[in-house]
Parts: structure tokens; C-alpha cells; sequence
């Protein structure tokens, strides 16, 4: 009985000691143009609502394949599918939303590039900049927003320390219904585009560098989204500071928190007017090569500006506080990968108006997570 067991085993393995190669070896030469990434951040991570113990588990916060490289000299290529997202096709560019980018880049001359596909908004800030494995909870605006979009980019360097672009892409991937529904008296725009203006700057022979935007949404007929991001980091060898301000100023609740926070018995549709504020900061000191301790502390502000509802008494919604502080261990110095140990601690904060207005009764809440894993762009290629 052992002996056939053994041999069940034995069989999940190849008999075959040879192989064919899938890819015939007059193309191998061109595999040495192309790099092929898994984006990994997984932890064990345990949750907590107001102090309450929730439960723990294993999770992938995030796993992104990725596959980019070179076609040709002056065509770069580069694809990434985000496998904690969904997989339904997107009513707008008809691409899966987990798909963040699938697309081409066109080296025109020395100094021009052109950008054709589904790319990245490019909007500033560093915090949105850095690969997502390295963020652990990103703040309100980044969270909700539709960061991956279908359009085209030019993009001029001006030399060795300023980059300009400007993209026109899709304001959302989605349909007007499905993020808004249906809204009283506002007609969809039937050219949903948006508008990218980027500055990426560096000084000081890279010890400070920029990255700030302006972008304008069309959403809806005579209504649309303005939105600013302003990123500035400093960069050593004991230390980094990086810090973000960003401002989306929204005649529909583009970035939905607020709508989602009133309930449908008072108004079942996206409403209008609001304003959202975020300030984030992350430093980082590096004792040395294999131990950072690192920070992460930001704030959100939500408005709503609108008047439709006659007993508010003030704009301010909702503010939200969020730390987030870090060991993280480097086994390997040629090797990308990392071990962390964290916490993520937000605090969730409304206003007097939220709180005591008669069917919205919100009431104040912290959430917790300790968590602990590894970070690494697993590179197989």
C-alpha cells in the first residue's frame, strides 16, 4: 500500500527528462528586451473596529503582473494586470478594470514621446507615484479614484531635470449610470474626457524633485472636476521626506465618499458640489542598508458644499486621520525584496452636521490593523 502511494506521489512530477522550448530558440534573443514582474505585498493581518478584536488572516493586498520591454527601438511596451481587482470588462474602453496598464510608448526624437492605450492619470504626487506594493492604505482621493484610464500622452523632456506631459484620456472607464445613476436635471457629457497637464522636476542633483499636476474631468453637461496634486520629496542617504497636497474640487461627487455615506432614503443619487482635501507625508530613515523604520500620516477632509439639503448647518462631512508606522527589513542588497512590520491606524471623524442631522446619525469609529510580510517586484524575466 506504501509502495503505490509513493509511486501516486511520483507521478504529479514530469517522466520526461528532455523538452521542447514553447518559445522556438531563433526568438529567445528577443526575451533580452523584456522584463516580467509580480508586484507583491502579502501579510498576515489582524483588523480592529474601535479596539474590537475582528479576526486575522493571510491576504495579498496586492499582486500586479507585470510584462513591459522593448518591440523595437523606439517602441516600448508595457502591460500590468492587477489580480485584486475585477474582472468584468469596463463599459467605456471595454477593458477589464483589473487591467491597470496596455500600452505602447513611441520615441519620437531625443526629447519627444508619444503614449497610446490604457496608461496611468498621470496627476502627481508622490504617494501615487511610487509602486502600489510599497503603499499600504493609500489616502481618500487616491482610493476612489479611477487612476488607470485610455487615452494618449506626449511627453517632452526639456532636459536632464524637468519632464512636461499632457494627456487626453477617458474621464472614467465606467458609464455617467454606473457611478452616478441617474441624477436629477444633469445630462452625461457625450465626450467624457480629461485633461493632464504634469511637471516632473529635479534639484540639487536629485536630493529634491517635483511632481505636480493640473487635470480637468468633463462629467456631466456644464459640470465638471478640477483636480491639483502638488508632490515634493527629499531624498539622502539617512533619510527620505516626501509630502503631498492634493485638492479635487467636483461639481459631481466624482470621488463618491460622501454620497456613499447618505442613504438612500434621503437621496438615491451621486450628489453635487463637493470637495475633497488630502495632506500626506511619509519618512523614511535608514539606519542602514537592511533596516528603515519608515512613517506614513495623512488627512482627509471631505465638503459638501451643496445647499439641497436645507438643514445643513456647515460644509465640512467628514475627516478622516491615518497613521501608518513601519519596520521594514532588507535581507538582500541585489535583490528587491523586503520584510515589514506595521500598523495602520485611521480615525474616521464627522461633523456636528453628519452626526445630529435626522437620518444620517453618523457616528465617529477608528479602525486598526497590525500586520506583517514581505514587499517585492518579484522579477522572474
Amino acid at each position: 500500500m506504501m509502495t503505490g502511494m509513493l509511486v501516486a506521489q511520483q507521478r504529479q512530477t514530469s517522466d520526461h527528462l528532455t523538452y521542447r522550448s514553447i518559445i522556438p530558440e531563433s526568438k529567445q534573443g528577443l526575451l533580452t528586451n523584456i522584463d516580467m514582474y509580480a508586484n507583491t505585498q502579502m501579510d498576515f493581518r489582524s483588523d480592529f473596529t474601535d479596539g474590537d478584536y475582528l479576526g486575522s488572516k493571510y491576504r495579498f493586498e496586492q499582486f500586479r503582473l507585470e510584462i513591459k520591454g522593448y518591440l523595437h527601438k523606439n517602441i516600448y511596451f508595457r502591460f500590468r494586470h492587477r489580480y485584486t481587482s475585477t474582472f468584468e470588462p469596463q463599459t467605456i474602453d471595454k477593458v477589464i478594470k483589473g487591467v491597470d496598464f496596455a500600452y505602447l510608448v513611441f520615441r519620437l526624437s531625443d526629447r519627444w514621446k508619444l503614449t497610446v492605450g490604457k496608461t496611468y492619470a498621470d496627476w502627481g504626487g508622490i504617494e501615487f507615484d511610487k509602486n502600489p506594493i510599497n503603499i499600504y492604505v493609500y489616502s481618500d482621493i487616491i482610493e476612489m479614484a479611477d487612476n488607470f484610464l485610455t487615452g494618449v500622452e506626449v511627453h517632452y523632456k526639456a532636459s536632464d531635470n524637468h519632464n512636461f506631459g499632457v494627456q487626453v484620456l477617458n474621464s472614467r472607464t465606467g458609464s455617467f449610470e454606473d457611478i452616478y445613476d441617474t441624477v436629477p436635471d444633469v445630462q452625461a457629457s457625450k465626450v467624457p474626457l480629461a485633461l493632464v497637464f504634469n511637471w516632473r522636476g529635479s534639484f540639487f542633483d536629485g536630493k529634491f524633485s517635483t511632481i505636480w499636476s493640473y487635470s480637468f474631468f468633463t462629467e456631466a453637461k456644464n459640470m465638471g472636476m478640477n483636480y491639483i496634486a502638488l508632490g515634493n520629496q527629499f531624498h539622502s542617504k539617512l533619510i527620505d521626506i516626501a509630502y503631498d497636497y492634493k485638492i479635487s474640487m467636483e461639481d459631481m461627487d466624482r470621488t463618491g465618499i460622501i454620497s456613499e455615506e447618505i442613504p438612500d432614503n434621503l437621496y438615491n443619487y451621486a450628489v453635487k458640489n463637493t470637495l475633497y482635501q488630502s495632506h500626506w507625508v511619509r519618512a523614511t530613515l535608514k539606519f542602514s542598508k537592511k533596516w528603515h523604520i519608515s512613517m506614513d500620516a495623512f488627512i482627509d477632509f471631505a465638503d459638501w458644499k451643496d445647499d439641497l439639503d436645507p438643514l445643513k448647518t456647515e460644509n465640512r462631512f467628514r475627516t478622516v486621520y491615518s497613521v501608518i508606522p513601519t519596520v521594514e527589513f532588507h535581507p538582500w542588497d541585489n535583490f528587491d525584496f523586503k520584510f515589514f512590520l506595521g500598523y495602520v491606524g485611521r480615525w474616521y471623524k464627522y461633523s456636528e452636521y453628519a452626526k445630529n442631522r435626522p437620518g444620517l446619525n453618523l457616528k465617529d469609529y477608528s479602525t486598526g490593523r497590525v500586520m506583517v510580510g514581505f514587499i517585492s517586484p518579484l522579477k522572474f524575466l
